[in-house]
């Protein structure tokens, strides 16, 4: 069963456990365990926590067995990622049988909701801590091997961790995240982030280029700029504002953001996600279309393309301005790949209404798009105001057609790239063959092309040229 989400869920990644650095020398006292469910937010999360345990002693491991505390990082826009945690979560109260001082807790979105289910009712875990809590980590554990069970899920309104440099992901060393803002305010009414990650409030500025050049001076070739709605970023130099008169000038939006991370270098390559209609201004695009290594590249999400569905849905926005945020982003920038999150079924939809998603799909002409229909979630304003009153059989062959709608429009985009060259960074070997390349172009399409005897290694660029493609893929070869 397919639910509803409203950030970009990498199905690949859903319980991936932390892997602990490359050829780390130190003897750790104890080892810690993470898996990792949700969007890219709570993975970056875990690289926060990974690095506030590193400096207590701990040293992650990927083997649950030999370590001494679980900890699962968790989701609670989809009800399948629920039902997979309290699994892992019965499995890990078992293996406590076995080996009493084991410590299992519980991170991120389903702490503040479920804590009480987790820690009273169903004594699953012996911690909980909500995703602005990790500081206060090592004392929740000191609490807990006392016996006593721990819990922290109190929101922040200033809380960013902008001073905590991550401890990465044992990734490809050449693609990753940074994390510039937390919370979200836009409040759909779909949607539980905002009960379960708090209110919008940006990191410093200096702080994430700080951070990004670090990550490129580490041989890293791409960032990819994080938050629920990176956006809405708006920082203000309070140090500045203090000895200036007008601090104006001093408050640092997402487009000045993301100059100021692609000015660290011309072969430093800058993405974001994910972002709100809304937000997407004219000086974010200017911004865009001003620099070659910020990528051509925008995640819009629709939701609905019926302006009484939006409303419903407190999205802020109407089918007209949408469509016009699409023609000013073509205008702007011809060749941007533009992606979208949509949602059907969602309470009271009409067959019409459903007509107008459809619709503003084909106009908006996709490149790629994340689809489901839709499962109400405790806690969101939709839950307490509409009835979830369309069949799930209407859902289910609604979401049929808007799958097979973008699967057309993907296969008529990869159509359009036949003969096209583009510039690739290399990410690594294809899944399906060391002798080829994987890497993505500045739309964020992968492309796969044959090594050949050109020389080029991991993090190299390369001019590709297109000659087919698969339904998700583009093929091609390097550019003689």
């Amino acid at each position: 069963m397919l639910d509803l989400t409203a950030k970009v869920h990498d199905e690949s990644r859903q319980g991936e456990a932390y892997a602990p650095f490359v050829n780390d020398p130190t003897l750790y006292r104890k080892k810690f365990y993470i898996e990792s469910y949700g969007c890219q937010m709570n993975f970056s999360d875990s690289e926060i926590v990974a690095s506030i345990l590193n400096t207590e002693g701990y040293g992650a491991t990927r083997n649950a067995e030999e370590a001494d505390l679980v900890l699962l990082n968790t989701c609670s826009i989809r009800e399948k990622a629920e039902q997979t945690v309290r699994k892992r979560l019965t499995e890990f109260r078992k293996a406590k049988e076995n080996k009493p001082g084991l410590l299992v807790g519980v991170l991120g979105c389903m702490a503040e909701r479920l804590k009480a289910k987790f820690l009273e009712e169903e004594k699953l875990v012996d911690m909980v801590v909500g995703p602005d809590a990790y500081r206060s980590l090592p004392g929740l554990i000191e609490e807990a091997e006392t016996g006593q069970r721990s819990v922290n899920v109190l929101l922040s309104r200033d809380e960013t961790y902008a001073d905590i440099s991550p401890i990465r992901l044992e990734s490809n060393g050449i693609s990753a995240f940074v994390s510039i803002m937390r919370g979200c305010n836009n409040m759909c009414s779909f949607c539980v982030v905002p009960f379960t990650r708090g209110r919008e409030r940006s990191r410093d500025a200096f702080s994430i280029v700080a951070e990004a050049q670090d990550l490129f001076n580490r041989g890293f070739k791409e960032v990819t700029l994080l938050g629920q709605n990176v956006d809405s970023y708006y920082w203000v130099n309070e140090a500045a504002e203090a000895t200036t008169q007008n601090a104006t000038g001093d408050a640092i939006t997402f487009g000045r953001l993301l100059e100021m991370v692609a000015l660290i270098s011309p072969d430093l390559r800058v993405r974001f996600s994910t972002s709100h209609p809304k937000d997407i201004t004219e000086e974010v695009l200017t911004t865009m279309a001003k620099y070659e290594n910020i990528c051509k590249y925008i995640h819009l999400p629709v939701q609905s393309g019926n302006t009484r569905i939006l409303q419903l849905m407190n999205r802020t926005y109407t089918r007209e301005w949408y469509m016009a945020k699409i023609d000013q982003i073509k205008q702007i920038m011809p060749d941007c790949g533009i992606s979208s999150d949509v949602i059907t079924g969602f309470c009271t939809e009409t067959e019409e209404e459903h007509q107008d998603t459809l619709s503003i799909m084909e106009y908006s002409q996709y490149d790629m798009s994340y689809m489901f229909f839709y499962s109400e979630r405790p806690g969101t304003l939709a839950a307490r105001r509409y009835k979830d009153d369309v069949p799930e059989e209407v859902k289910k062959r609604r979401l049929t057609e808007i799958v097979n709608l973008q699967n057309r429009l993907s296969r008529e985009s990869n159509e359009r790239d036949l003969g096209q060259t583009f510039k690739v960074l290399i990410e690594g070997d294809s899944k399906r063959s060391d002798r080829d390349w994987m890497g993505r172009n500045s739309r964020n399409k992968v492309v796969v092309f044959p090594k050949g005897d050109a020389g080029y290694k991991k993090g190299d660029y390369v001019m590709v040229t297109v000659t087919g493609s698969t339904q998700a893929t583009l093929l091609g070869h390097i550019q003689k």
